[in-house]
């Protein structure tokens, strides 16, 4: 990353020394990209089942304006073209062709969801599109081999399901565990974490595994069946919605199992507050970015800026939910790709400076945690911290864990 900033500022040094000119045709562009201009594009489910993550798209969208209020990257201003797939398959496919096809984007950033992805896949490869950053921990986002034009950004789900089942282990080697996971990609791919850890004579822990389709009212049946199985063990694996709805219904049944969520559904302002505080009092998740609702951060230099940033730039988001601060997260991570890409604004080196991440330390993550990527490395967080809700907010214990591959 240093010598990428040093041949950058030596060919601003000779483009200042040999007047404009040279900058202007030194300056590379792909599709989306201008002297004025970075064009990106995302999907979010600004509706739908999956609606609460809507606001990752928002804070968004007011962090590109920040960057933009203070002179834009190199001068040029980013427009993040943010559309609906209301978390549906089919519409993010609709939608992504109107990005790269119609508006012609530089670059995909953010698209959630790992069924919205799966469905846009091999089309963005084939057509060479950037499709950076997904919000999904899906493990087959990093694949340099067959896919080198999508990266990933969240904490490996796979990663996430073997620090659950380690921790059991230590803490708790006689558990009786019982799993719900969503149907699609995103479940199966914490449930292989768990099992990949738990295998052999431990394999005899799990005792109940339930599945819930995204489309599915609610997961209160489920939820009954596996507390009926005799497990002391929840390990929930559920977005917002199903997640609130679990939490609440694990505790009005009267079940108190050593409850584990997952990280995407554990945000106190999305999913905890509407469950019941008191109700998801001793859940224990991972945490890979500083929680807002956490008191050891109030005087925290990097989230009073994020603070100051949402009173400006995002005024009605939520400053409560996790999600507004993987939002700003995550577009930082982007400004910096776009930064060291320079002058040349092509689809090739956007996907080459965002595999150059070299244990880049971004203020909103957690001590000891960076991000690394290279040619062969497309797993941009690969650390993450355990934490255990008091009632009010996440309280982090134990040491930071890598990934065990």
């Amino acid at each position: 990353m240093k010598s990428t900033r040093r041949q950058f500022s030596l060919g601003v040094a000779a483009s200042v020394a040999l007047g404009g000119q040279v900058f202007a045709q030194a300056a590379k562009y792909g599709p989306g990209a201008s002297a004025k201009e970075i064009k990106l594009g995302q999907t979010m489910p600004y509706s739908g089942p999956a609606s609460a993550y809507g606001t990752i798209g928002k804070v968004e969208q007011a962090y590109f304006k920040k960057i933009n209020s203070e002179g834009g990257i190199n001068g040029r201003m980013i427009n993040l073209i943010s559309l609906d797939d209301g978390y549906s398959p089919p519409k993010a496919v609709e939608q992504v062709r109107k990005l790269v096809e119609q508006e012609e984007v530089l670059a995909l950033f953010q698209t959630l969801g790992t069924p919205s992805n799966s469905a846009i896949h091999k089309y963005v490869n084939a057509k060479k599109v950037p499709h950076l950053f997904l919000a999904t921990g899906a493990t087959k986002w990093s694949d340099p081999k067959n896919y080198p034009w999508t990266m990933g950004f969240n904490l490996s789900y796979q990663t996430e399901g073997e620090i659950y089942a380690r921790y059991l282990l230590k803490t708790k080697p006689n558990a009786k565990i019982a799993i719900l996971y969503q149907n699609d990609d995103y479940g199966k791919d914490v449930l292989k974490g768990v099992k990949d850890v738990l295998k052999g004579p431990n394999a005899k822990m799990i005792v109940a595994e339930a599945t819930y389709e995204v489309a599915d009212p609610t997961v209160d049946s489920q939820i009954l069946t596996l507390k009926a199985s005799g497990a002391d063990t929840f390990i929930n694996i559920t977005t917002p919605k199903f997640a609130a709805q679990s939490v609440r219904k694990v505790f009005d049944s009267g079940w108190r199992p050593l409850h584990l969520l997952n990280n995407v559904g554990a945000s106190v302002g999305s999913v905890l507050t509407p469950a019941g505080l008191e109700k998801s009092v001793d859940l224990i998740t991972v945490q890979y970015y500083k929680d807002a609702n956490d008191p050891q951060w109030k005087d925290d230099p990097a989230m009073l800026e994020w603070r100051a940033f949402m009173a400006r730039f995002y005024r009605e988001g939520d400053v409560a939910d996790a999600s507004n601060v993987y939002g700003y997260l995550a577009a930082q991570v982007m400004v910096q790709v776009l930064k060291q890409c320079g002058n040349d604004l092509t689809r090739e080196n956007v996907m080459r400076q965002a595999a150059n991440l070299k244990g880049a330390k971004f203020t909103m993550l957690l001590p000891g945690i960076s991000m690394t990527t290279g040619p062969n490395d497309f797993s941009p967080v690969e650390q993450a911290q355990l934490a255990k809700f008091d009632g009010k907010q996440w309280k982090l214990f134990g040491e930071v864990i890598g990934a065990s591959h």
